[in-house]
């Protein structure tokens, strides 16, 4: 069975970001695939790769871009998968660049845009597992437990508090 995930990426440096949405997504146990697809330096990749994905199986594409971060929005534009766009934190402009790039899409072209970094990384694969879950019971069951997890692993009290 193919991953129902594909994360993509710009460039290799976006791994160190993006490697959170696929480590996220490793312990709920969900299979993802992860590709270097950059909009402006392999546009034909990209458009073969968004044309070919629902084929290909993929169910959902989390991408995540920095700087004029079009990697979201194009993706979009090609297939009709739930997209969702993660801005990368550039050196430039704190990411505040790749934010707007991929929240102001335009009517009809939707990608659902998550936080900057790291955490819009980790909250990209739980918003895609979510999704896969509505369909897959044991998936459903995982992330229960994993947000449990969480939930259970906060003090009620700081340490060294009497």
């Amino acid at each position: 069975m193919p991953a129902p995930i594909a994360i993509i990426m710009g460039s290799q440096s976006d791994w160190d970001t993006m490697r959170h949405a696929a480590e996220t997504l490793g312990a709920l146990v969900v299979a993802c695939e992860k590709r270097i697809v950059s909009a402006h330096r392999t546009p034909e990749r990209l458009y073969a790769f968004a044309k070919g994905a629902k084929a290909a199986g993929f169910k959902i594409i989390i991408a995540g871009a920095g700087g004029a971060a079009h990697l979201p929005g194009m993706t979009a534009s090609l297939t009709e998968l739930p997209v969702l766009g993660v801005p990368i934190e550039s050196k430039a402009l704190s990411g505040i660049d790749s934010l707007y790039s991929i929240v102001q899409m335009p009517a009809g072209v939707p990608v659902g845009t998550l936080a900057i970094g790291k955490a819009g990384a980790i909250n990209a694969a739980l918003l895609a597992a979510s999704m896969l879950a509505l369909n897959d019971k044991p998936l459903a069951e995982r992330l229960s437990a994993w947000r449990k997890q969480q939930t259970d692993a906060v003090a009620e009290r700081p340490e060294g508090s009497a």
